[in-house]
């Protein structure tokens, strides 16, 4: 039976320097929220905030203490480091998780201090480390325990008019090995295959899309350029009402970008700490 996993929860950018990423991301038309820091750890973040999911930038702040492996990311690279998927209840994560015999840790419990000008609170979650149970794709599932806390309707509204996560490209080795990883997690309903190099998995209303390094250096030839090593990920599209509210605000912040194809522009990855954005008009 496929693990109850309802969608995308978040997509995690690592990040070098909190504060220059949320400088940058501003520019990029985004409204960021307060400052949140980990509870024990020394990891810090900001977000962007969307009616569904949202998007994490996360920073070390303190290198003393532990960055559940933020700094070796960081010593390869920014960008796109990993995924939390949602679900109504990680005990039912848990337990399918156990009765497909996949490896995972948790529900473990987190909480991180969000500093509001009124002063700070304390969001909580629990979640379940899935443990290379999804190929491609360094993952989690996050519960909210306290979600009026993390959504707050003037946090999702962007000058940029994003409205949510469409789809992420992952660049993986072996396609069909990754592909039934993701069969025996969520199902082969939920899972296309596009030959031997390609395949997408729905994920919710969210689409994640893998491919080997020359089906990906076809469709992203910016990736010609670079040297990492599979697995990674590559690329994300955000949804956005009106493209020309979106070309207006990136005028705006000094954010260059190629002509629009297909109702979609493109961002490089320089201009978004690593991370290849695209918005596309829904």
């Amino acid at each position: 039976m496929p693990v109850p996993i309802t969608g995308i929860d978040h997509a995690i950018v690592g990040v070098q320097d909190l504060e220059a990423a949320q400088r940058q991301w501003s520019r990029l038309g985004f409204t960021i929220t307060p400052r949140g820091r980990h509870r024990g750890w020394g990891t810090a973040n900001y977000c962007i905030m969307f009616d569904s999911d949202y998007v994490e930038l996360l920073g070390i702040i303190d290198p003393a203490q532990y960055t559940n492996k933020l700094d070796q990311f960081l010593r390869l690279r920014e960008g796109l480091m990993g995924l939390a998927f949602a679900a109504e209840t990680t005990d039912a994560v848990s337990a399918a998780l156990n009765a497909a015999a996949i490896n995972h840790k948790g529900p473990v419990d987190l909480s991180r201090l969000l500093e509001l000008p009124e002063g700070n609170v304390e969001p909580a979650f629990k979640l379940v480390y899935l443990n290379g149970a999804t190929p491609g794709v360094s993952s989690f599932v996050c519960q909210h325990l306290t979600r009026d806390l993390v959504w707050r309707s003037e946090w999702t509204r962007h000058a940029n008019g994003a409205t949510g996560i469409e789809s992420i490209t992952a660049v993986i080795d072996d396609a069909p090995t990754a592909r039934a990883g993701w069969v025996k997690l969520l199902g082969d309903g939920v899972v296309t295959t596009f030959g031997d190099e390609e395949f997408s998995v729905e994920v919710g209303a969210t689409e994640l899309r893998f491919m080997n390094k020359a089906a990906a250096r076809q469709s992203l030839p910016e990736l010609k350029k670079l040297r990492w090593r599979p697995p990674f990920l590559a690329s994300m599209t955000l949804t956005v009402h009106d493209l020309a509210q979106t070309m207006k605000s990136l005028d705006a912040g000094g954010i260059k970008y190629p002509r629009i194809e297909a109702d979609t522009l493109t961002v490089s990855g320089s201009q978004a700490n690593g991370v290849r954005l695209e918005f596309c008009a829904i």
